[in-house]
C-alpha cells in the first residue's frame, strides 16, 4: 500500500508526542511492506531523522524564526499542493487538523483524533482558537477516523455526531527511555519523591495533587515532589507551595531530555497522574516501563490504559487522592504488585500492534470508497 503523511505536525513540533507517534507508525508500516512518504517541504522535526531519507521529502531547519509558525504552515501547504503530482498515494493520513485538504488526489483519507479537550474544556482555551472548527472540518472530510482510545471515540461520536462505524480505536504504544546515569549536573534524589510529569495547568490537576500531599502529615513529611517538564513554576504555583508550607526545595521542577525523565521514573517512589481528562495518557506506560508504580485518576481514558496496573482515585477528591497515594508508597507489597502488573500491562501496547491495526483501518477506508 502507498501511504502518505502530510506536513502538518512536522511543521508544528520539533519534538512531541504526536510527531513521534507518526514516525513510529511509519516505521511499523514500512516493516509491513508498505511504501511510506512523508511530505514536509520545510520542517523542524527531529524524529524524522529516524526514518530512511528516501521516506522523507523536505528540508530540515534547526528552527523556524520567531512568530513565523503560521507562515511556515501556509508555505508548506502551498508547496505540498504544488508538488502533489509527484506523489501518488492510496492513503493520505492527515497528521493534524487543517481547514483545507492537502493532496486532494489521495484515494482514501484517514485522520487521527487524539482527544476532545478543546470541546470539553473550551473555557481553558482562547475564544480565538480555531482548533475546534478545523478539527470538525478534518473529521468530516475523512473517509475513516482513528481515535487513540475508546474514551476519545465516545466523546468524538457524541460531540460531533459521527456514526460509530466511521471510527476505529487504535491504542498508542509506549517508549522506554534509557535512564541517564547520575552525574554532577543531575544529582541523585536524596529523599524519596513522588513524580508528576508534563504540563500542570487546568485539567492537569497539579494544584489538587499538591493539596493531597499537603493534607497528609505522613506524605508531607516523608516525600518530596518532583515535577518534570511543564516549564518553571509560575508565581501562582510558587505562592501555593508557600501557602501549603512545603519545606525549602521540597517541591522542585526539573527539565531535561528523555534520559533524565527515564531516571526520574526509575527513582521515584511512585508516579502520580491526577489529570481530569486525557485522550490516551502515555506517562503511565512510560512509568511502568521503568518499574515505577502508577497512581492515577479514574477519569476518561486512564482506566482503559492503566488497567489493573494502577491505584485509582477521583481526581476532584483531594482526600481520596491522598489515600490512594498512601496505600501504595507506604506498603512494599502493594507497590511491588503494581510494578509486576505494569510489566504485564505493557505487552498490550506495542508499535507493531499499532501499525497492524492502523493498516487495517486504511484498508477499511479504501473499501468505503469502493477501492479494493
Amino acid at each position: 500500500m502507498k501511504i502518505l503523511f502530510d506536513h502538518q505536525i512536522f511543521t508544528q513540533q520539533s519534538y512531541g508526542g504526536i510527531s513521534r507517534y507518526f514516525v513510529r507508525l511509519a516505521q511499523g508500516l514500512s516493516a509491513l511492506g508498505n511504501q511510506i512518504d512523508v511530505v514536509a517541504p520545510i520542517h523542524c522535526n527531529r524524529y524524522l531523522k529516524d526514518l530512511p531519507q528516501t521516506h522523507v521529502h523536505g528540508i530540515e531547519l534547526d528552527r523556524f524564526p520567531p512568530r513565523t509558525g503560521h507562515l511556515s504552515m501556509m508555505a508548506n501547504h502551498y508547496l505540498s499542493k504544488f508538488i502533489s503530482h509527484s506523489y501518488s498515494s492510496e492513503i493520505l493520513h492527515e497528521t493534524y487538523y487543517s481547514a483545507k485538504p492537502v493532496f486532494p488526489s489521495a484515494k482514501g483519507r484517514v485522520l487521527t483524533v487524539y482527544d476532545m479537550m478543546h470541546e470539553k474544556y473550551a473555557a481553558n482555551f482562547s475564544p480565538k482558537d480555531a482548533g475546534i472548527k478545523y478539527k470538525r472540518m478534518a473529521v468530516e472530510r475523512a473517509d475513516h477516523v482513528i481515535c487513540i482510545s475508546n474514551s476519545t471515540k465516545r466523546d468524538l461520536c457524541e460531540l460531533f455526531n459521527i456514526p460509530d462505524h466511521q471510527v476505529s480505536v487504535v491504542h498508542l504504544a509506549y517508549e522506554k527511555f534509557e535512564a541517564q546515569p547520575i552525574d554532577a549536573e543531575q544529582p541523585n534524589e536524596l529523599r524519596p519523591f513522588l513524580l508528576f510529569v508534563g504540563s500542570r495547568w487546568g485539567y492537569k490537576n497539579f494544584e489538587r495533587f499538591l493539596r493531597a500531599v499537603a493534607i497528609s502529615p505522613a506524605l508531607k513529611t516523608g516525600f518530596d515532589v518532583v515535577a518534570f517538564g511543564g516549564g518553571a513554576f509560575t508565581s501562582t504555583e510558587q505562592a501555593l507551595i508557600q501557602e501549603l508550607r512545603f519545606g525549602p526545595h521540597q517541591v522542585r521542577q526539573v527539565g531535561g531530555n528523555d534520559a533524565v525523565l527515564g531516571r526520574l521514573y526509575a527513582q521515584a517512589r511512585a508516579f502520580v497522574y491526577p489529570s481530569v481528562y486525557e485522550g490516551f495518557g502515555l506517562p503511565p506506560l512510560e512509568a511502568m516501563a521503568q518499574d515505577c508504580p502508577v497512581i492515577s485518576s479514574n477519569s476518561s481514558s486512564m482506566p482503559e490504559v492503566v488497567g489493573d496496573a494502577g491505584a485509582y482515585f477521583d481526581p476532584l477528591d483531594i482526600e481520596a487522592q491522598a489515600q490512594a497515594i498512601s496505600s501504595v508508597v507506604f506498603y512494599d507489597q502493594r507497590r511491588n504488585a503494581l510494578i509486576a502488573a505494569g510489566r504485564k500491562r505493557l505487552s498490550l501496547f506495542s508499535w507493531e500492534r499499532c501499525a497492524l491495526e492502523t493498516q487495517a483501518v486504511y484498508q477499511k477506508a479504501l473499501l468505503t470508497k469502493g477501492i479494493h
